[in-house]
């Protein structure tokens, strides 16, 4: 079977870090772009970090930058998304999805997108 499982949510307080991954089964994830999303209650999905598979080409959306970074290591087949100084306002479902061909800015302003895969998801959950 071809998926993604995401892991390493939790319950965290603000301010603290968590780092996520993105396992990929069955298939290489150095031949797709990878996305990192998440889904607040009440709330569309959305594109939190994407990178390229190509070139590394990464990008984040706004509130992100600067405390979270997504990188990848091909060696264990495995995408993270480390977080740093996080807000109540990040707790969310975080989910990866992985597309051969949509560029990564494409990618990460389409939180619905039909990519050729995407994972169940993690929890995270940031205490005030």
């Amino acid at each position: 079977q071809l998926h993604l499982v995401e892991s390493g949510g939790g319950l965290v307080q603000a301010g603290g870090s968590l780092r996520l991954s993105c396992v990929a089964s069955g298939f290489t994830l150095d031949n797709y772009n990878i996305g990192w999303f998440r889904q607040a209650p009440g709330k569309e999905r959305e594109g939190v970090s994407c990178i390229s598979m190509n070139d590394g080409e990464t990008v984040y959306t706004d509130s992100e930058k600067g405390r979270f970074t997504i990188s990848r290591d091909n060696a264990k087949n495995t995408v993270y998304l480390q977080m740093n100084n996080l807000k109540p306002e990040d707790t969310a479902r975080y989910y990866c999805a992985a597309d051969r061909w949509i560029t990564v800015q494409h990618m990460c302003e389409h939180g619905n997108g039909d990519f050729h895969f995407w994972g169940q998801g993690t929890q995270v959950t940031v205490s005030s």
